[in-house]
This record gives structure tokens, sequence and C-alpha cells, in this order.
């Protein structure tokens, strides 16, 4: 796994994690594959909520790919 391409990702989850916690949310980022691709997990009340897929799109997935262009895909994953 390339490190620094990691840290340049959960550099940019830092900036949108607050708007996220204050509505008892989180998300984790597990991994990146393949150089292009951020899995990650949403956590607390981004897991169950009815909007998670707009945070996805919207929030989440835009300000990674601004940040990191060299991510092309983001995935949520359940557990």
């Amino acid at each position: 796994m390339d490190q620094e391409l990691f840290d340049r990702v959960e550099n940019a989850l830092k900036t949108i994690r607050p708007y996220l916690e204050a509505d008892g949310g989180d998300v984790e980022l597990l991994e990146i594959e393949g150089g292009n691709t951020a899995r990650l997990e949403l956590k607390g009340a981004c897991s169950t909520c009815s909007m998670s897929h707009m945070t996805m799109k919207a929030g989440i997935e835009e300000t990674i790919m601004r940040a990191v262009p060299e991510i092309k895909f983001v995935h949520a994953v359940r557990n």
C-alpha cells in the first residue's frame, strides 16, 4: 500500500469528519486498492442514515477526489 496516498486521503477526510460527527456519524478509510480506489466504512449514524448515499456522493467522494486526484473511485463497504 502507498502510505503517502493513504495519508492524503485521510487528510481529506479530516476536513469533512467534523460535519459527520456533528450528526453522530463518522467515516473510516479502510484501504486504497490499485492506487485509485478508496474503500471506506461509514460509522455511527452514517451507517444507517437514509441520506448516506447523498453524503457519500456529494460530500465524502467529492472531497476525496478534489484533494487527491489519483483517486477515481470511492466505495463504501458495509460491515
